[in-house]
């Protein structure tokens, strides 16, 4: 006898004999949805995130590079600007030892002692900047070629003064100016705060040359 389907019959379901839907896994939601809910970062996030932080990183290598090319291009700027300076304070000494017959320190002592006569040798090495020594040398070639002489004083005779002779009045007024050199000139007439800037950092950069010597500094630049 068949059952009267709006009858229940005992130890039966309504629903036996047909196929149960597969419940759904409350874990398997969305992958964001499960990171934002758990805290937990999935494969993806992990990925997405490298590839932020890579994208980040390019604009700072980028910043980097350009600043390492600015401070290399700086460096050359410098550079040049140093071989221009000794290029053409070395032309200009070979112009005045062409047009003279003497070297340029020794136009330079000349034109000092015609501005001060009656210079002492230690005036004269201090107006120059070199030492005592060179100074007296210097003289002596000056001498040797009519251009200066020497005097003592007559009321104490261990001073001597140098005083220009008048050939050495006629070379000055047909050496190229300046007469110092190039390099002096330039320097005397820089301002007094870029000046000393410009002492600091010349100093600084001594510091880091590997090879120094001191007492070039105290020779003329116009001397090999």
């Amino acid at each position: 006898m068949d059952a009267d389907p709006g009858v229940a019959l005992p130890g039966r379901s309504r629903h036996q004999g047909k196929l149960a839907r597969r419940p759904v896994d409350p874990t398997a939601r969305d992958s964001s949805q499960r990171d934002h809910v758990t805290g937990t970062t999935s494969n993806s996030s992990v990925r997405r995130a490298s590839t932020r932080g890579k994208t980040e990183a390019k604009p700072a290598r980028t910043r980097q590079a350009g600043r390492n090319g600015s401070r290399s291009a700086e460096a050359t700027a410098v550079l040049q600007h140093i071989r221009e300076l000794f290029r053409v304070s070395q032309r200009h000494f070979k112009r005045i030892e062409a047009r003279c017959g003497v070297s340029g320190v020794q136009v330079w002592a000349i034109a000092e002692l015609q501005a001060r006569p009656g210079m002492t040798i230690s005036e004269l090495a201090k107006a120059l900047s070199i030492h005592l020594s060179t100074a007296s040398n210097l003289l002596d070639r000056l001498e040797d070629n009519g251009l200066a002489r020497r005097e003592r004083c007559t009321h104490d005779q261990r001073v001597v003064r140098a005083y220009v002779t008048s050939a050495g009045d006629r070379m000055l007024r047909k050496a190229p100016k300046p007469v110092q050199g190039v390099i002096p000139d330039a320097i005397e007439r820089m301002p007094r705060a870029a000046l000393s800037r410009l002492n600091q950092d010349l100093e600084r950069l001594l510091e880091l040359a590997y090879v120094r010597d001191r007492r070039a500094a105290m020779k003329p630049l116009a001397e090999p």
